[in-house]
């Protein structure tokens, strides 16, 4: 998995092209770990997710548990495939996907 990260101000957009699963989860939870500081805005584009595991999915609670203490979180071009992932789930119902 490759990550891309974009900030500026309060405001941070992580791009995420692979795969997030157990061996790269924790590559993504410690790039969150350092970077979530002062921001108010997290954006994690999928465009180029191909799949996510239990792994990624912990992941990103994680990420919104944090988010939801100071901020927002938007997952934005989900493909099928995760969205399938996210509905089974139940992801779906707590994560702001667009």
């Amino acid at each position: 998995m490759n990550i891309n990260k974009n900030g500026s101000g309060n405001n941070l957009t992580l791009c995420l092209s692979g795969r997030l699963d157990t061996v790269t989860a924790p590559q993504l939870e410690e790039e969150l770990k350092n970077s979530l500081t002062g921001v108010s805005q997290l954006n994690l584009d999928f465009k180029d997710l191909a799949y996510i595991s239990s792994a990624g999915l912990r992941v990103l609670l994680f990420a919104q548990k944090t988010m939801n203490k100071q901020g927002t979180m938007v997952i934005r071009n989900v493909n099928e495939t995760i969205m399938e992932v996210f509905d089974i789930t139940g992801f779906r119902d707590i994560l702001t996907i667009e």
